[in-house]
């Protein structure tokens, strides 16, 4: 299968903008008898969804949540990217092109990253006409701070809540479009199968969550805005509903899956405080501004933060990293802390934690402009652990958060299924191998505001409505007989172990094998014991109540299920890929400071794995990735 990524030719600065006058147009008069599917409500979901119907398309738009609002982007706290220099610190198009680029060890596409950069400008502008109410400067212009990965401040934000306010902007777009009959929402709707006949997509198969009806959705094009898949890890900052259903069955349908093993480690979680626990909370990277990071100089020290003194505390990423200090990138951060607790430095119960101080910012800006700038998340902190932080420091630790893998797509955003589309974190193009801190932001809102609004016509134009299936036709009543039968086959299992026990089992799995630091050792034992995991699964599950009603169990028995074949493909990826390059820390691939060694001379590709069938080696295409722009370089952050 040759990979066609579509990349218009010419200079950088204008392959979009060129790209934009020769795409194909649907007449606007003709975009009501067009037909959309969008699944996903979130950032990327909910703004394309408003968008497409604000353009004149027929929209349906569904998500499991019980509203668009409750999308899991709305847990996102410090800030959104864009190039738009506000603090005149030297900042452009092309330094956050670049910053990106480097931020994701040169993995990924530069064109790609180029137009992000370029309509990032633009995503703030339309939030702040839709009312996002950004931090403001005494003056009135919007606000900046700085994110890790870069030397300027670029980042808008709305305290710790930038996430809500955003989807709250895109929700309100999206609620006018609902009022209008442009697009009609389907919430407590979970796609279960995505029907495809002679290389098109056709629709989908959903089940309704609180009635267990399955129903089949015929469209025209079908875009797929679901979100990442970091909860086949169990315990990570997801919100415990998402899962990688709807990438999962287009993959199975034939939809390459790209880059699986990238998956980002985020260094500001609160640690993990029991076996039980079901998920993990992020802080905000935003407190690394003013929050310094330290652990006791020597190992065994259990002293009270406030007991130990300047001279025994090391600052670890200020002496590693002088450059970036306590702002360098989430995947080098992390590491950081992984290696000094491995030290026996770590503080708090088990030794799986290091402080994140703010005593010297108060002390410099006073409590109060802190208050202003974190005071949300400073009382997430005390309600969870009962701790103070404005009087001691926060204890954390890294924990699984995003992940930069997810389906193929070209220069559209479509995928090699025709007329499927995939936006935000739910496709692979934009991060490389490790995401820069507020850039999912600017990623899901760019895809679903500007970027497939654009490039959707090139398709539906080249296809007519008359064309259509109708959800009668065979292809839509197989895939619902297999949703049915996959249905039957989980509850039917009658086993004695919950669903809960598989996750948990699985995600340590990954954890420990496949986590902030992999080893062929490692990886080979992950990929002998996830087999047998997924056999015992389907043996051995216990799925109780039917599927003619509301049915947690059951959802959640479908999502595992999937995990278990993603996660045989996350190892088969980080197996293939016998490199370091920034999550992607191979341990026996390091430079002499423990930095990750990226083999450009081999690996310098995209890996996009076709589905082959359960317990077969899936295959491999490579899609090259050339660098015009930016020289490959050893990425360096001191």
């Amino acid at each position: 299968m040759e990979l066609n990524a579509k990349i218009p030719a010419g200079p950088m600065e204008t392959k979009w903008e060129k790209h934009q006058f020769n795409v194909k147009l649907v007449n606007p008069a003709n975009r009501r008898k067009y037909k959309v599917i969008v699944v996903g409500s979130g950032l990327a979901g909910g703004s394309a969804a408003a968008t497409l119907g604000q353009l004149g398309y027929d929209v349906s738009c569904f998500c499991y949540q019980d509203s668009a609002r409750r999308a899991h982007s709305i847990a996102a706290q410090g800030g959104i990217n864009a190039a738009k220099n506000y603090q005149n610190d030297n900042d452009s198009v092309f330094r956050l092109f670049h910053d990106t680029i480097k931020g994701g060890d040169f993995r990924s596409r530069e064109a790609n990253v180029y137009r992000l950069a370029q309509v990032s400008a633009a995503v703030i502008d339309q939030c702040v006409a839709l009312g996002v109410p950004f931090a403001r400067e005494y003056g009135g212009c919007l606000a900046n701070r700085s994110f890790g990965g870069a030397q300027v401040s670029r980042t808008f934000y709305a305290r710790g809540q930038t996430g809500q306010q955003l989807l709250l902007g895109a929700y309100s777009a999206l609620s006018v479009q609902v009022a209008l009959g442009q697009v009609k929402m389907y919430p407590r709707h979970e796609m279960l199968e995505l029907v495809v006949t002679d290389g098109h997509a056709r629709g989908i198969v959903v089940r309704n969550m609180v009635t267990g009806e399955i129903t089949s959705h015929a469209a025209d094009a079908v875009v797929l805005g679901t979100g990442g898949y970091s909860n086949a890890y169990c315990l990570s900052t997801n919100a415990k509903g998402c899962n990688a259903t709807a990438i999962w069955r287009a993959h199975r349908k034939g939809a390459l899956f790209a880059n699986p093993c990238f998956t980002q480690i985020h260094p500001t979680c609160i640690p993990a405080a029991g076996e039980h626990q079901s998920k993990l909370t992020l802080m905000s990277e935003s407190l690394r501004n003013d929050g310094r990071i330290w652990v006791p100089k020597q190992a065994g020290d259990r002293r009270n933060a406030w007991d130990i003194p300047e001279s025994d505390r090391d600052y670890y990423l200020e002496r590693k990293y002088p450059s970036y200090g306590n702002l360098a990138p989430r995947d080098i951060s992390s590491r950081a802390a992984k290696q000094v607790c491995d030290e026996g430095r770590g503080v708090g119960p088990g030794g799986r934690g290091v402080y994140l101080d703010f005593a010297e910012a108060i002390g410099r800006l006073g409590e109060s402009v802190i208050r202003e700038r974190y005071g949300n998340l400073f009382e997430m902190y005390e309600q969870i652990t009962g701790e103070n932080s404005y009087k001691q420091p926060m204890r954390i630790y890294p924990a699984m958060h995003y992940v930069m893998g997810g389906l193929w797509v070209d220069y559209n955003l479509m995928s090699n299924i025709d007329g499927l589309y995939v936006i935000g974190e739910a496709n692979f193009s934009d991060h490389g191998a490790n995401r820069l801190g507020a850039s999912a932001l600017m990623q899901g809102l760019a895809d679903g505001y500007f970027i497939l609004p654009c490039t959707i016509g090139d398709y539906l134009a080249r296809v007519s409505p008359s064309d259509r299936l109708k959800t009668d036709h065979a292809a839509f009543r197989q895939a619902e007989q297999d949703v049915k039968d996959r249905t039957s086959r989980l509850l039917s299992a009658d086993g004695t172990r919950t669903v809960d026990s598989f996750h948990r089992e699985l995600g340590a799995l990954l954890w420990n094998n496949c986590g902030m630091e992999r080893n062929e050792k490692g990886l080979r034992e992950a990929m002998a014991k996830i087999p047998l995991l997924r056999e015992e699964f389907w043996r051995n599950v216990k799925v109780p109540g039917s599927a003619a009603d509301f049915n947690q169990s059951l959802e959640k028995a479908g999502r595992v299920a999937d995990f278990m074949e993603l996660a045989e493909l996350i190892v088969y990826d980080a197996l293939d890929r016998d490199e370091s390059c920034g999550a992607h820390f191979r341990e026996e691939h390091q430079t002499a400071d423990g930095e990750a060694a990226r083999d450009d001379a081999r690996f310098s590709f995209v890996s996009a794995w076709e589905f082959k069938g359960i317990g077969q080696r899936p295959a491999l295409h490579k899609e090259p990735l050339v660098f015009e722009y930016l020289q490959l370089t050893q990425r360096s952050y001191k």
